[in-house]
């Protein structure tokens, strides 16, 4: 196994609502290395995505710590953050997220842009991305005329458009059918198993849960169990 990608400590997010606070994450200690599919489940409303999120630097811990390879990104300033993200990881949202103004290719393309890639290679991986997740003749096709399961495998292809050391997922298989989400998340565990990256899935997909090295419960806000799954 490879180096750890993230470490997070004592991990806390509290939302005031009222009077009320509701911790939708108390007190989460995790680490994940490179070459491992660790899987998030455990019941709606248990903390799972809001642990994601924190992970990724797109929600700010109300306290403890995240690292990111090896780096302290938890008290960075907001400007930092989307650098931190651009340079170290992949997003797959639930909710797809892509521009509609662009076309499936172009919402790809643009990742390897922010990287820095000249057009002609950032279109060469693009395209490349598209064979992979089966959706080659959509690349010059708009959001609006995909299907759900079709705008999840363009999401798929950007997160893993900049060659990022971790990839964060959140129901990536939700939309899919059997085949496909099967195909998806092998080729997220080959990612992980050849190249040494990180994954991280929140799932409620028991289909997918063999392909795991790893699986953490989560319940009311914190790991009830985490336990490595047999080879």
């Amino acid at each position: 196994m490879s180096e750890q990608a993230i470490s997070v400590r004592n991990l806390t997010k509290v939302f005031e609502s009222g009077e009320a606070a509701v911790h939708a994450v108390n007190g989460v200690d995790l680490d994940i290395h490179g070459g491992e599919v660790a899987m998030l489940m455990g019941p709606s409303g248990s903390g799972k995505t809001t642990l994601l999120s924190m992970i990724g630097c797109i929600l700010r811990p109300t306290s403890g710590s995240v690292r990111i390879q090896g780096k302290e990104v938890s008290g960075l300033k907001e400007r930092h953050l989307p650098r931190i993200r651009l340079a170290h990881i992949g997003f797959i949202f639930q909710g797809f997220n892509l521009f509609p103004a662009l076309t499936a290719g172009e919402n790809v393309e643009y990742v390897g842009l922010l990287k820095g890639f000249r057009r002609a290679e950032a279109r060469r991986r693009a395209q490349a991305l598209f064979e992979q997740v089966q959706l080659a003749n959509k690349y010059d096709t708009f959001p609006a005329d995909l299907s759900g399961g079709q705008k999840q495998r363009v999401a798929i292809a950007r997160a893993l458009a900049g060659d990022p050391d971790i990839i964060l997922a959140d129901e990536p298989t939700a939309a899919l059918d059997s085949q496909s989400g099967r195909a998806v998340m092998e080729m997220l565990t080959k990612l992980a198993h050849t190249r040494g990256r990180a994954v991280v899935i929140v799932t409620h997909d028991n289909r997918i849960v063999e392909l795991a090295d790893r699986i953490v419960e989560i319940e009311d806000g914190k790991i009830r169990r985490d336990h490595q799954e047999a080879s």
